[in-house]
This record gives structure tokens, sequence and C-alpha cells, in this order.
């Protein structure tokens, strides 16, 4: 019976998980745990989520409703620079809606954000231009709009993906007071 030991590190913290094996498969599956494991701290969760507005997604061919979700702004140069860095998780029916004064070709970075996100980038008509998917947390890769944007929402990665969320559809909002 032989000892194996993982280490796991997100955001310097590590998790030592062991386990004796006998067997291929049971190390095959603790291969496949250590893979999905997510690690979260309770000493520093990050900002809280704050609703200040509920976003709803427009299909292009008939106007309905794809998706619902509840919003927190970023409306001035202060909170839009902070954005979602620091935060630790957001749930699939959160996102940040970004608002500028005027459409113009936007880019995002990842630098201080540790969750992966999807960033549709949205014109003045409301409608979505470009999206960028599964972003890299903590990257200063710049991730550009390629088209003019008011509007930039970040959403959990994978959103778009499981709510089909594309190009043309469009988005309303309303804000709460």
């Amino acid at each position: 019976m032989s000892a194996t030991r993982w280490w796991l590190f997100n955001a310097g913290l590590c998790l030592y998980v062991a386990g004796c094996h006998n067997n291929r498969s049971q190390v095959s599956n603790m291969q496949s745990a250590e893979t999905t494991a997510t690690i979260t701290t309770a000493a520093d969760p990050g900002p809280q989520f704050k609703k200040e507005g509920i976003l709803y997604f427009l299909s292009k061919v008939n106007n309905d409703t794809l998706r619902q979700i509840d919003i927190e702004l970023a409306t001035n140069d202060q909170e839009r620079a902070q954005g979602l860095m620091d935060r630790k998780s957001m749930t699939d029916m959160q996102g940040m809606l970004f608002i500028f004064p005027h459409a113009e070709e936007q880019s995002f970075w990842m630098k201080n954000t540790y969750i992966s996100l999807d960033i549709i980038y949205i014109n003045d008509k409301r409608e979505i231009v470009s999206v960028q998917k599964y972003t890299t947390p903590l990257s200063e890769e710049s991730l550009p709009s390629f088209k003019k944007a008011q509007y930039v929402l970040e959403v959990n990665a994978g959103f778009c993906d499981k709510y089909h969320i594309a190009y043309g559809d469009k988005i309303g909002y309303k804000e709460i007071k």
C-alpha cells in the first residue's frame, strides 16, 4: 500500500489531501476529485454582492426574456475601477453592470479578480456586440470589446454558454432604489 499526497494551490493557500491506495481506480478517483476541488476562505470572503438592480437578457429572435439576474452597478470611475476585484465568489444569478457615459471600445483585465468571468460588451442600443468567455483569474491580459460598447456586464464564466446568451441578444435593466 502506498501513500499519495497532493497539494492544491489557490491564491497562495494550500490544501493537503492524503490517502492510501492499493489500486489504480482509487488513484484515478482522487485525481479527479483534485481537479474539481475549490478552496474558499471564511476569513476573507472579499466584497459582498449588493443588489442594485435587475437585468434581463432579451432574445434577438423574438425579444423573449432569456434570463433574469440581479446586478450590482458600477456607474462612476471609482466603482468601474474596483469592479469585481477581490471578490471571491458570485452566484449564477448575479452580475456587475458597468455603465459608461458614452459608447467607445472598452478593454478589461482580470488583475486582482479571483473568479473566472464571461465579460459581455454591449453597445448604446443595449445589444451584445462581443463576449470574452472564461477569462483567466488574476491575469493582466487585455480583454478588448473590438467594437464600441457603452455597457459591460460581468457574470460567472460559462454563463453565456449555459443560458445561450449570444451576439445580437439585448439587455434591459432597472435600478432598485
